[in-house]
């Protein structure tokens, strides 16, 4: 890739998440970019082409930590790991995380994928845990992390480290 078209990525996904997809042209992503809407074309062919190698970059990303929690053997520290990946957001990956929080709301654009590797991941654990409903508990931990991850994104006040702590006593971690 190109340095203008990471600069373009990095531009768009910083406008995406701070105003929103719908409300980004790709006109002001060209202007804050310092390149020419043809080239954005060119190179994504419009707006959804930016929004889908965006969310590409972001599934690489998240395939690289899946894949470091996949291969751990110990249920309870997959478990552990998984239940902290909300408390692991970087300040420079907030942008992504932002804007794809912010497509759960917008049916046409969102895609779940994203999230079924982890619930690949939790359901042999809650089986190997001897949990009854496995594929409810997995379910279970996935609206608990959304909730964290929302809680941190928004920076609301509270204790996340508290929060966590009950999740893990919950699971006898």
């Amino acid at each position: 890739m190109t340095e203008k078209q990471e600069r373009i990525l990095e531009t768009a996904l910083s406008l995406f998440a701070k105003d929103g997809f719908s409300a980004t042209s790709t006109s002001k992503v060209a202007r804050e970019a310092g390149v020419s809407e043809g080239l954005i074309f060119r190179h994504f062919e419009n707006k959804e082409g930016l929004l889908n190698a965006i969310l590409e970059n972001g599934r690489q990303k998240l395939t690289v930590i899946f894949d470091s929690i996949h291969h751990l053997e110990e249920p309870k520290e997959i478990l552990r790991r998984v239940i902290e990946l909300p408390l692991t957001i970087d300040e420079d990956q907030r942008p992504f995380w932002k804007l794809l929080y912010a497509l759960k709301w917008q049916a046409d654009v969102y895609d779940d994928s994203m999230s079924n590797p982890m619930k690949d991941i939790l359901i042999p654990v809650f089986e190997a845990l001897n949990y009854h409903q496995p594929e409810l508990e997995s379910e279970l931990v996935m609206v608990l992390m959304d909730g964290m991850a929302s809680h941190i994104l928004l920076k609301r006040s509270g204790n996340v480290e508290d929060i966590k702590e009950l999740i893990f006593k919950k699971y006898d971690l």
